[in-house]
């Protein structure tokens, strides 16, 4: 394109633009709508499965490991082997349980040994009167399942006392749980201390895992762990981990779905006032095309104008999208969304494709008008 005809080109370009502001808007508008949408929903999407793992974490826990069919008990430097021997980053909190009977002046209770660290981050879901057990290593203090004090008549800060034959160990009740399952009947304590009263050194009934299952990683682990431990039984819990993927993918669905529907309106949109732009504009076409213009050149300036209204949308509706992404954050999960890589790429190519899907009627439109009847006013 020689000089001369570059600036009238851009000429002709400008003037349309200028003088079709209102229609222009309209095809602003809709193009910057859909961008938004695309983005924020982009953006959601690449961050949901970090945020929907941290969410489902409130469920408790979603990986069982325990003794074999043989039953008994698992020793518990093989727990601890397994759960180090994990892929990095797949198992965010453990606990292992152990159970046994234990005497108290008043009667005889469930005792329950498990890793108070591991143990808060898989029952975020407990309602503790008091205060939590904070180390691993205290051996003072206990936990009491609200069903257990009031059979007890007994509160936090009080004591508990176990009784052994002619031995007696004083806990001191730190908080009061409240499940809504069996743990509302527990005396839960240290494992250390569990082990030492139940005479029990080193074992452990079972353990309870938190595994990252957005891509369904629980179950190829627990397959590739049957074959390394097949003394062990280990399994996901369904009821968990299978939820976990199902809410994850039907979010993510409904999510997608909800961005197409923007984006074929948007696309229709579109299509209808370019449609409408190009038939207001049938004499300018028709003049250019007697004085000699070619289609391409036709097709060139409606594609250029179009181009420059997407890019301005697309910046425009980038921006509005991140400030909609982060009201969907904080309405759903309480925290910010983080842009991952790949969300400006695909609104990028997806706000062109709707904007190319919506030319290119107008510009068959355009090319097939006839000079010599449109001058005519027929």
């Amino acid at each position: 394109m020689a000089g001369a005809d570059r600036q009238m080109f851009w000429l002709l370009v400008r003037r349309a633009l200028r003088m079709k502001l209102a229609r222009i808007l309209v095809v602003f508008a809709a193009l910057t709508v859909g961008a938004a949408i695309v983005c924020a929903m982009a953006a959601v999407y690449f961050d949901i499965n970090a945020k929907m793992s941290r969410e489902l974490r409130t469920f408790g826990a979603n990986f069982y490991v325990g003794p074999g069919d043989s039953g008994g008990l698992l020793d518990e430097d093989t727990f601890n082997r397994l759960v180090a021997e994990a892929p990095p980053g797949l198992v965010s909190a453990a606990t292992p349980y152990l159970y046994g009977t234990v005497r108290t002046e008043l009667q005889k209770v469930v005792l329950a040994g498990v890793n108070f660290e591991g143990l808060r981050p898989l029952s975020a879901y407990w309602q503790v009167d008091g205060d939590w057990i904070s180390v691993n290593f205290d051996d003072r203090n206990a936990m009491l399942g609200v069903k257990l004090a009031a059979q007890l008549e007994t509160g936090v800060g009080r004591e508990i006392i176990l009784t052994r034959d002619t031995e007696r160990k004083k806990l001191r009740v730190k908080g009061i749980v409240e499940a809504g399952d069996t743990t509302d009947s527990l005396l839960i304590v240290n494992l250390p201390v569990a082990q030492e009263w139940l005479r029990l050194p080193g074992k452990i009934s079972h353990a309870l895992l938190r595994v990252d299952n957005g891509q369904g990683q629980a179950e190829v682990w627990a397959k590739q762990l049957r074959q390394e431990y097949p003394e062990l039984d280990i399994k996901p819990i369904r009821r968990v981990s299978a939820a976990e993927g199902q809410v994850l993918e039907k979010i993510k669905g409904l999510m997608g779905l909800v961005a197409l529907v923007i984006l074929v309106l948007s696309t229709l949109c579109v299509n209808t006032t370019l449609t409408a732009i190009v038939n207001e504009r049938a004499t300018e076409f028709a003049l250019q095309k007697a004085l000699g213009a070619r289609h391409s050149g036709i097709v060139l300036q409606i594609v250029a104008e179009t181009a420059l209204t997407a890019s301005a949308a697309m910046v425009s509706g980038g921006a509005l999208g991140f400030v909609l992404a982060q009201i969907l954050g904080q309405a759903v999960f309480a925290s910010s969304i983080e842009f991952r890589a790949p969300v400006l790429p695909l609104t990028v190519v997806l706000s062109l494709l709707v904007a190319l899907i919506a030319v290119i009627l107008p510009i068959r439109r355009a090319v097939q008008m006839e000079p010599a009847r449109i001058l005519k006013g027929e």
